[in-house]
């Protein structure tokens, strides 16, 4: 039996390959792949954004060796990034009494 970390990790794997090989490489993630993922895994990070290169500058920022694609390491960036930024969020709320 897996713990739930060891489910947390699995299900990033299986989720980052869910949508990338669709096109490409089918260890990266394109353009196009990264915003599905992102449209359809983060719909309420996505929801109250009204960039429409939002997805660009995300693809910018994660895109570390500038091939144009999104590999595991790069999406676990963002990730940990997401993740650590919902933490604090939690604890400024907690602070505040929310």
């Amino acid at each position: 039996m897996s713990t739930p970390l060891e489910d947390a990790m699995n299900t990033f794997i299986r989720i980052f390959h869910h949508y990338s090989g669709k096109e490409g490489d089918k260890y990266k993630l394109s353009k196009r792949e990264l915003k599905e993922l992102l449209t359809r895994e983060l719909t309420d990070f996505l929801s109250g954004q009204n960039d429409p290169h939002l997805v660009d500058k995300i693809m910018n920022d994660l895109d570390s060796n500038k091939d144009n694609e999104v590999d595991f390491n790069e999406f676990m960036t963002l990730v940990a990034t997401l993740t650590v930024a919902c933490n604090d969020f939690f604890e400024e709320q907690v602070e505040q009494g929310f």
